[in-house]
């Protein structure tokens, strides 16, 4: 008789060759499949330490996100991965480049100590792109060059080139960084996954892009692009604002399940706290008609066959035991996850929402990995998720503490009133102003012209219908301030400031009025990085993110329900736009479209130079 660790049985089992569900009894060893008995093969004589019924559940195999940013959902990598597992989520390929802009390989290298206790699977693309562009065009707190890459290809976590970002500079005769380390990989690994970045490129310039062996694009397009790119041989990786109708239907209508994968990208905290991770996403698109089994092949088989993650995203003989147990499709959120065959988080018969999560497994420092629970049973002395234990964020056991100097980051000086002044050449009269548009439904922007007054050599914004914006350099480098201005589907009133700023992480700030820009830059100041708001000189809403500028140590429950009093009174203050956070934080993204703010000037994004604000 053989033995085995645990068996499920009675579940339909989703077959990722056959792309169906079958009812039969999952059979694990040692943290892989053993064995999947489907019932008409009839009775097996194998005896398991654990058995639990599954009557009633779908088994799907553990969700796997291969392109997104843990910094984007402002908490450290543990307390991410934590709430991920709940979500179904249990392998994420998170690239840093936002910790990288900040503090270089060392700040990446924080980022896996911390992941290194997470309770799912966390590996790392490389950020090939730190800064985002060039020195020119924004300051960056440090840089990733060829020899630090060459340096993170070693790692065993690495499993990928992150997002190519500079993709007009790269496909032109250039001396990237990037470039150099794609000439050395294409002798090293030809085989090595390499991500890409490249809203709007078609055409010769996308063939340009693939023919360098970046073959993978996550961002915001049109059909005709996309048509482009799976016709040219690009893997499509499918965040939640392309879930579009005419997209999903032309995967649908060609068949193209094989080369298409869903993924997150970025994932507020807010949003992750009260709708989910990946989950949401697959959830979402099988709302809008695209096929349940092949909505669970899309965010499990394709993403690790990309990866070339072979030992998982599937339910089979060998392969890792990683999956799901969920009640049906019209919501995804999980009744029991399982990694390596151990229970990671289950959902309270009676809260109806995922309530804990089992304590983090063995990390490589071989401290000990927690005991396994069954389904809605608990754990002496178990923390609900997102409360501190004793000792949280400290040096105890197997908890990270990030480095003293990640808290004291943001270095500015203090500003006067007339530093929120843009002066120009001019004494009086009135000059053309180039101004960001903001525009509901997208992050990208456009440019528009705009007549102002001035006076005194200073220009009269106030009253335009445009808002002031600054970028302040807060390395302490160089002290630069990048004026610009902005109007559209944003604020009406009162300001806004954040370190959380993609993807040099300066600090941002934009208002109706001086006073409470002020107090804004102050608050971020005292707070050493965070997101805020302010109206009538008080701050109104606050998300205090100290480690680096851009995170939070605080557990889930404090980080989402903080971010979200933010978004309502970014709402409160008149931003019309879907994701107002998601929408503040990259009008400093030089590589997304059409005209943004660093602390250089304002970019043009498709000439990929800086471009004076004032025109005559």
């Amino acid at each position: 008789m053989e033995n085995v660790d645990l068996v499920i049985r009675n579940g339909k089992v989703f077959n990722s060759y056959l792309k169906c569900f079958r009812r039969a009894d999952v059979y694990v060893l040692d943290g892989r499949i053993y064995y999947i008995d489907v019932k008409e093969n009839g009775k097996t004589e194998i005896t398991a330490e654990k058995e639990l019924d599954a009557s009633g559940y779908y088994i799907i195999p553990g969700l796997i996100d291969i392109h997104m940013h843990i910094e984007s959902s402002m908490m450290t990598p543990r307390t991410f991965a934590g709430f991920a597992g709940k979500c179904g989520v249990t392998t994420v390929v998170s690239e840093p480049h936002e910790m990288a802009n900040i503090k270089g390989l060392n700040g990446i290298y924080e980022m896996m100590a911390d992941g290194g206790h997470a309770p799912i699977d966390i590996f790392y693309g490389i950020p090939s792109s730190v800064p985002s562009t060039n020195e020119n065009l924004e300051t960056t707190g440090e840089i990733i060059d060829c020899q630090a890459m060459k340096e993170l290809l070693e790692r065993k976590e690495v499993v990928c080139v992150g997002e190519i970002m500079n993709y007009r500079q790269i496909i032109r005769e250039n001396d990237l960084e990037i470039t150099k380390f794609l000439k050395y990989l294409r002798e090293k690994d030809p085989n090595f996954v390499i991500e890409g970045h490249c809203p709007s490129l078609t055409g010769l310039d996308l063939a340009k892009f693939l023919y360098l062996g970046i073959d993978g694009d996550h961002t915001e397009h049109t059909l005709e692009e996309i048509r482009q790119r799976f016709e040219n041989g690009m893997f499509v990786e499918l965040q939640e604002k392309m879930l579009r109708p005419e997209i999903l239907d032309y995967i649908r209508e060609n068949r193209l399940y094989e080369h298409c994968g869903f993924v997150t990208d970025d994932t507020m905290a807010d949003k992750l706290y009260e709708e989910g991770q990946l989950n949401k996403v697959l959830e979402e698109a099988i709302r809008m008609g695209f096929p349940k089994e092949e909505a669970v092949y899309c965010g499990t088989y394709t993403n690790a066959r990309r990866m070339n993650l072979r030992d998982r995203g599937v339910l089979a003989p060998g392969k890792t035991a990683d999956f799901a147990l969920v009640t049906g499709f019209d919501s995804l959120e999980p009744d029991y996850v399982y990694k390596d065959g151990k229970l990671i988080a289950s959902k309270e018969q009676a809260g109806g929402k995922l309530a804990r999560a089992i304590q983090p497994r063995e990390s490589q420092s071989g401290e000990s990995q927690s005991g396994e629970s069954q389904p809605g049973e608990s754990q002496p002395g178990e923390s609900q998720p997102g409360e501190s234990q004793p000792g949280e964020n400290q040096q105890a056991g197997n908890r990270h503490i990030f480095p003293e100097d990640y808290y004291h980051s943001v270095c500015i000086p203090v500003l006067k009133p007339e530093d929120f002044q843009v002066c120009v050449k001019l004494k009086s009269g009135s000059v053309q102003v180039r101004v960001i548009e903001v525009s509901n439904g997208r992050t990208q922007t456009s440019e528009k012209i705009v007549s102002m007054t001035v006076r005194d050599y200073k220009i009269c914004w106030e009253g335009t219908g445009c808002l002031l914006a600054m970028v302040l350099e807060r390395y302490g480098k160089n002290g630069n301030i990048g004026y610009g201005f902005v109007t559209g589907d944003c604020l009406k009133e009162g300001a806004a400031a954040s370190t959380y700023f993609h993807d040099h992480h300066n600090l941002f700030v934009i208002g109706e009025n001086v006073r409470d820009m002020q107090v804004a830059v102050e608050r971020i100041q005292e707070l050493q990085g965070g997101i805020l708001t302010a109206f009538q000189g008080k701050i109104s809403a606050e998300l205090p993110l100290p480690v680096a500028g851009i995170l939070s140590d605080r557990p889930v429950n404090e980080i989402g329900p903080a971010l979200k009093k933010v978004r309502n009174s970014l709402f409160q203050l008149g931003y019309r736009h879907y994701n107002p956070v998601m929408s503040l934080c990259t009008l400093g993204l030089p590589v997304s479209p059409a005209l943004k703010l660093t602390d250089r000037g304002l970019v043009d994004v498709i000439k990929g130079e800086i471009v004076e604000l004032v025109i005559s």
